[in-house]
């Protein structure tokens, strides 16, 4: 009977059940907790996530902050905006879970950093059964945002007598016709050039070709100039992606030829964060006048002269444009590359002086003190016409002309350089070259 005992297994199904019963029920709360503290877990990582974005957004406090930063340093509202972001992502299932929070919001250089940093200790259920009556749940989320360039642009603008002449086919056709019996018995028939003549007492010559131009609706070259800043403007402003992003001042060469022979530039606008008071201001960017025909020996084509008024315009120190308070500079040069002024000494024309009259492609020394004071040059070449029926022409520009688109190339930092024939669009240019400005890496330390 005690062998029959022993060796019967008919009980063995219940008492191995009551033996593994407390281990099968640990498995499964094991299971249950672990699934809670994933969940947990997982929401913890998406609040992270959502206030490491949010509180470096481009409209966040912290990115307003870092705008008016000249260096790098904590972002103290960015940190609280992050903390508020994170909290309210919470759901009131896990509310009741003690969360630890770390955050930091840095800004170096041009790049915003936020790391959110959580800690949280969930209480078990079924785990405490087995000494277990927590479960660490931790994490970290990083996000970075790069802040646009802050750039402020200089405009300065080739307005001499030479962009007078008319703008297209179309119009220096219509101007040949409105002078076909030239002024003054006969002088100047047949002329594509709008002089604007203004005596040195300020009184306009009405039968000046500028004003035969203006009466005829010819276009002429610094029309087309002025349209394209003024359209520029409007792109400007649209492409801007933080307020303030961009000013901008204009200039040209100056109002009258007394001016540019007196190397003083003419204030279209000041440095101006309201583009649209800018545009309204290009309203003023007309052609030089003269006081009268050959003034000057027609040397007012200096652009030694204007690139170092330009350069004086720009005050302070030179930033990278990581923030509003360290912004860059742009001198964007709108200009045909051949110089006509009063140069006895270092000019560059193979041909040398005329009597100390300099007729050069530009002399890049100037681009280059603007460019190792850290400040870009942007060059827009308008390309100089050949003229091969005129004796001026073939004498003095004709033995350098394949330098002129070389030299403003030169002049300017490299990558921005736009080249457009007269006839082509200059407005489409122009654009052209202001977004490849704006979109090129920045550099910095």
């Amino acid at each position: 009977m005690l062998h029959r005992f022993i060796f019967d297994r008919s009980g063995n199904f219940g008492i191995m059940t009551a033996l593994l019963v407390i281990p099968l029920l640990g498995a499964a709360g094991t299971a249950i907790d672990f699934g809670t503290a994933l969940s947990l877990r997982t929401e913890l990582y998406a609040a992270a996530d959502a206030a490491a974005v949010g509180s470096i957004s481009q409209t966040s406090d912290a990115a307003t902050q870092a705008a008016a930063m000249s260096g790098d340093g904590s972002l103290t509202l960015g940190k609280s905006e992050a903390q508020k972001i994170f909290f309210s992502q919470m759901s009131k299932k896990q509310g009741d879970v003690p969360v630890a929070v770390d955050i930091s919001v840095q800004k170096k250089g041009a790049t915003l950093t936020s790391t959110v940093s959580f800690s949280a200790q969930m209480p078990t259920t079924f785990m405490q059964v087995l000494g277990f009556p927590q479960i660490p749940v931790s994490g970290t989320a990083t996000a970075q945002y790069d802040t646009p360039s802050y750039m402020d642009f200089f405009m300065l603008l080739d307005n001499t007598p030479s962009m007078g002449v008319a703008a297209t086919t179309d119009d220096i056709t219509a101007m040949k016709k409105a002078t076909a019996n030239g002024h003054d018995g006969g002088k100047d028939k047949n002329c594509a050039f709008a002089c604007h003549i203004v005596s040195e007492k300020g009184v306009e010559d009405k039968k000046s070709y500028y004003n035969v131009a203006r009466e005829n609706n010819v276009t002429i070259r610094i029309d087309v100039v002025a349209a394209a800043i003024k359209a520029l403007m409007a792109k400007a402003k649209d492409t801007q992606s933080m307020p303030n992003q961009f000013r901008v001042a204009a200039y040209t060469f100056g109002k009258t030829a007394q001016d540019a022979k007196n190397a003083k530039l003419f204030k279209v606008s000041d440095l101006d964060y309201d583009l649209g008071a800018v545009a309204v201001a290009t309203d003023m960017i007309n052609l030089m006048s003269i006081p009268f025909q050959n003034y000057y020996n027609d040397q007012q084509t200096s652009f030694d002269k204007a690139l170092e008024g330009v350069e004086g315009e720009i005050k302070g120190t030179i930033g990278a444009g990581t923030s509003n308070a360290d912004r860059q500079k742009i001198v964007f040069f709108v200009a045909d590359g051949v110089g006509d002024s009063y140069k006895p000494a270092g000019c560059t024309s193979p041909k040398g002086t005329n009597g100390g009259r300099c007729i050069e492609p530009i002399d890049t020394n100037y681009c280059k003190k603007l460019k190792d004071r850290g400040i870009k040059v942007a060059v827009l070449y308008t390309t100089y016409l050949p003229l091969p029926d005129n004796g001026f022409y073939n004498d003095w520009v004709k033995p350098f002309e394949s330098k002129i688109a070389t030299k403003m190339e030169e002049c300017a930092t490299p990558g921005f350089y736009f080249a457009v024939s007269p006839t082509d669009g200059i407005e489409e240019a122009m654009e052209a070259l202001f977004l490849k400005i704006v979109s090129a890496p920045r550099i910095t330390s």
